[in-house]
């Protein structure tokens, strides 16, 4: 059976809960409408997250990204609107979402939205000679 799109995220157990690690999904297909043309918007978006207790299925991201394909939406409210569902969905330790549009008049939107959890604390990072 074909997918379809969806606005639902579907979660499973992190399999590491006692570890931070970072997992990084790159999306290089996004696209959404210019709320004031109609025109489409282009856009590759990365996400990186620390997962708490829950990390997010990638087939429901796909078909969550997709249905975003002909809403309007300026750059800015859509990377912060998905934040907040991905957020909200897997309750991650720490959560970046980047959004780089393609050009649009001349020019090229990048934004970047994060979460933390209340308390937590990024590790301190390892420099090896």
């Amino acid at each position: 059976m074909p997918s379809v799109p969806s606005k639902s995220l579907e979660i499973f157990p992190n399999p590491q809960p006692e570890r931070d690690y970072t997992i990084r999904i790159r999306v290089p297909e996004f696209t959404c409408l210019c709320p004031k043309t109609g025109q489409p918007d282009f856009a590759e978006l990365t996400l990186e997250y620390i997962a708490e207790q829950h990390c997010v299925e990638l087939k429901s991201l796909k078909t969550y990204v997709w249905s975003y394909r002909d809403e309007g939406a300026f750059h800015e409210a859509v990377t912060n609107r998905i934040l907040d569902d991905l957020v909200e969905a897997t309750q991650p330790r720490f959560m970046r979402l980047t959004a780089d549009f393609n050009v649009r008049g001349g020019i090229y939107t990048t934004v970047v939205a994060e979460h933390r959890a209340s308390g937590w604390q990024a590790p301190t990072p390892v420099s090896l000679p």
